[in-house]
């Protein structure tokens, strides 16, 4: 069976070229969220194997978003989505518990890397 992933973006262009590459790859997309709180909804909701969560949302951002799933789940897997320039929140991110990050714009294979890593 397809591993299941949650797409977190607050722009609907960059939720759809995630999961054009996800798909792509074998990967089932089955929610997305545009902010950290209905990411946070949706986690409960679909446990999917993997988040890939973009950093600056309205609303709730990536970073708390991470830590709010992590208390519920302390074995999320959670891929962080930066634009570049945003290494001290990488950073943060990191350490809220979030495997790895991927910078925008995305290269397809760094994608598919850092979530076949993720997913083990």
């Amino acid at each position: 069976m397809a591993k299941t992933v949650l797409v977190v973006d607050d722009a609907a262009f960059m939720r759809m070229m995630i999961k054009d590459i996800l798909t792509k790859n074998g990967y089932a997309v089955v929610g997305e969220a545009e902010n950290g709180l209905v990411a946070l909804e949706k986690y409960k909701e679909l446990n999917p194997d993997l988040v890939t969560m973009d950093i600056t949302m309205p609303e709730m951002d990536g970073i708390t978003a991470v830590r709010e799933i992590r208390k519920i789940d302390p074995g999320a897997k959670i891929i962080m989505c930066s634009a570049m320039g945003q290494q001290a929140m990488v950073i943060d991110a990191i350490q809220a518990g979030a495997r790895d990050f991927v910078v925008k714009p995305f290269q397809p294979e760094r994608v598919v890397e850092a979530i076949s890593k993720a997913i083990g």
